[in-house]
This record gives C-alpha cells, sequence and structure tokens, in this order.
C-alpha cells in the first residue's frame, strides 16, 4: 500500500518563505528573557538525538555560553530514541525534555507537547507540523549520489529507469536500508504497481547492496566502495563532500524530503529549558551553524552550504513526508520484500 504523508502538499507550499524576516535587535533574538529566566532556575535540559556528537556538541556549546544551562547530550541511533521514550513513558520515568530526529513526529501524541516556539514563523510552511508538536530544524532531501572518480557527470542516468542500462554499475550500487519515505515518493511518482516494478527490476538487474546507515553509506560512496547510491540524504552526500572526498549528488524526478526535528516532552523535567533549547534550534544562529557541515536549513534567511543546494533540489518534484509509526513498519515490510529478498 502506498502512503502519502500528512505534509503531502503542492511544491509551492513547501517553497522557502519568500518575505524577508522581520529585523530584530538583540544579538540573539532567539532568547525570550522571561523564559531565560526560568529555564536559568532549572539549570539543566536533556536532549535526545540522533546527530552525531562531532556536529552536536559544539552547537550545545554554543547554546551553553549563551545561557549558562547545562545540556545533557544523549546520542543514539533513532529506533533505540524510540524505545528508549516509550519505556520512560510505559514507567512514568521521564528523562527526556527535547528530542531532535527525524522520526519525532512517530512519537504518540500524547508523547509531544503542543508549543508555540517564536522562531518557527521563520522556517517553510513544511516543517511546522499543524497541531504545533513538531518543528522542521534541518530539511532532509533525498537524491542518488555518485563517486566523481569512478563516474562521469555526464554519464549519469536522467530518471530511474535509465539506471536499468547502467550495466556497467552491476553490483557497484548501494542503498540504505530504511529509505521508505524515498520509496513512497517512488511510487507516488510512478503510481504503486509501476513504481514497484521498476524497484524491483533496479534491485535484481543492479545486484543492489543494502546497507545499514546513511552516513555509512555516504562514506562508502565517498571511499568509493560503491560507485554509485541509489538514494541517499542529500546532506550526508554534502557533508562528505565539505570534507574534500570525490562525491557528489544529481537531481531526478522525484525527491523526497522529510524533517530533522524538534519535539518537547509534556512531562519534561526541565519545561522551560526546553522550549528555550527548541527556539534555538530553530533560530537563524544554530542553522547557519549547522549548514557548515552540509545540514540543509528550513529557514529563507540562511544560506545553505553549498549556497545552490536548495535551488538544484527544488528544480525537481518534491514530495514532503512525514509518516506515522504504523505507515513505517508497513512501508518497510515493503521496502525488504523489495530489496532484501535476495
Amino acid at each position: 500500500m502506498m502512503f502519502i504523508a500528512r505534509l503531502c502538499m503542492p511544491l509551492l507550499a513547501l517553497g522557502f518563505l519568500t518575505a524577508p524576516v522581520s529585523a530584530q535587535t538583540p544579538a540573539k533574538p532567539w532568547i525570550q528573557p522571561e523564559l531565560l529566566a526560568a529555564a536559568k532556575a532549572e539549570g539543566q535540559v536533556t536532549i535526545y538525538s540522533s546527530t552525531n556528537e562531532q556536529e552536536a556538541l559544539p552547537l550545545w556549546k554554543i547554546f551553553e555560553e549563551a545561557t549558562g544551562i547545562k545540556v545533557n547530550y544523549v546520542r543514539a541511533a533513532d529506533a533505540q530514541l524510540m524505545g528508549r521514550i516509550a519505556i520512560e513513558s510505559r514507567t512514568n520515568q521521564q528523562a527526556w525534555d527535547m528530542i531532535n530526529t527525524p522520526t519525532a513526529n512517530q512519537l504518540p501524541d500524547q508523547v509531544m507537547l503542543a508549543f508555540d516556539p517564536p522562531e518557527a514563523k521563520n522556517v517553510m510552511p513544511a516543517a511546522r507540523d499543524p497541531n504545533r508538536k513538531w518543528y522542521g530544524v534541518y530539511a532532509n532531501y533525498n537524491s542518488p549520489a555518485y563517486n566523481t572518480k569512478l563516474v562521469k557527470a555526464e554519464d549519469l542516468p536522467k530518471t530511474y529507469e535509465e539506471f536499468l542500462t547502467k550495466k556497467e554499475w552491476v553490483g557497484r550500487v548501494a542503498i540504505e536500508g530504511t529509505d521508505n519515505e524515498w520509496m513512497n515518493a517512488i511510487f507516488a511518482h510512478y503510481g504503486q504497481q509501476k513504481g514497484r516494478k521498476l524497484l524491483e527490476d533496479l534491485a535484481s538487474t543492479l545486484k543492489i547492496t543494502v546497507l545499514d546507515g546513511h552516513l555509512a553509506a555516504a562514506r562508502a560512496v565517498a571511499a568509493g566502495e560503491y560507485a554509485v547510491a541509489l538514494n541517499n540524504y542529500t546532506m550526508l552526500t554534502i557533508n562528505q563532500m565539505l570534507s574534500g572526498a570525490p562525491t557528489d549528488f544529481w537531481v531526478m524526478d522525484p525527491v523526497a524530503v522529510f524533517f530533522g526535528q524538534v519535539a518537547i516532552n509534556p512531562k519534561a523535567p526541565h519545561p522551560n529549558a526546553a522550549k528555550l533549547a527548541a527556539n534555538f534550534m530553530l533560530s537563524h544562529e544554530a542553522q547557519t551553524f549547522a549548514a557548515k557541515t552540509g545540514r540543509i536549513p528550513t529557514r529563507a534567511d540562511v544560506t545553505p552550504n553549498p549556497a545552490n543546494v536548495v535551488s538544484r533540489l527544488q528544480s525537481a518534484k518534491v514530495l514532503p513526508y512525514a509518516l506515522s509509526g504504523d505507515q513505517i513498519k508497513a512501508s518497510q515490510r515493503t521496502f525488504d520484500e523489495i530489496f532484501k529478498k535476495r
């Protein structure tokens, strides 16, 4: 069954805000004085996140130095974090205050606080949950990637059907094993039946290898272990590019996008610090810092790195997704049937 995300909307709605963001005079406009005072009284905040420590810890150091609030950073894979929160919820032993992962929207509604961070008005409309339970702090676009030493740009296919003609890539193509959103975008673009057959043909013809972890997949293509990734997170390909690795992405219809999100525990031990931390993540300062490592901002007033990455991606048909937990489970079964049955 095909799942079209709750956030799927016309491409125009996905686009960045074009109106200029109103000028704010404070050096750190994300700091709300009254909220800061209440947060400082709490003294600390516990962040659950799937972002690697090399990126996250320097970012949270900015927050600590600006507020004097200690950040307890707990990093784990998305599935581990979701499981941990489920256990805490069942046992009513709450440790987390704010979560930052692409899967926050999959949490039950009762586990997420409805809130209105002031900085949220500056992010693209598709990155704002209609129910105000989560907000997107970076855009996770999906695109194929290649090793620039092994593949020439002029030899890249222009459609997914054209992949089938690349016999020289047999055994040299990889994909990460949980790309549900991308698979559903393929189904939405081609139709369920045609899209599934296309993916089955790609998997069998090219003998595609399924990898564990999107960063591992980006590194494997950058290192030349594989010539091409059928799909990966664009920001991770960019991360490898910025480190000097011989890799790049290219754009074909469709481009799936979902968001790295922030959500707050309604039973947070440090609720005011959590709200301040979430507002910080949505701020110009935080998103500008994150863009240095290739994270693609959800704000119009933050320049991506490279500067043309969003315009390149939005030249294609972009489909935003926010799949529920049940949709993810069903989609994963379909993905496994297509790519892991061999």
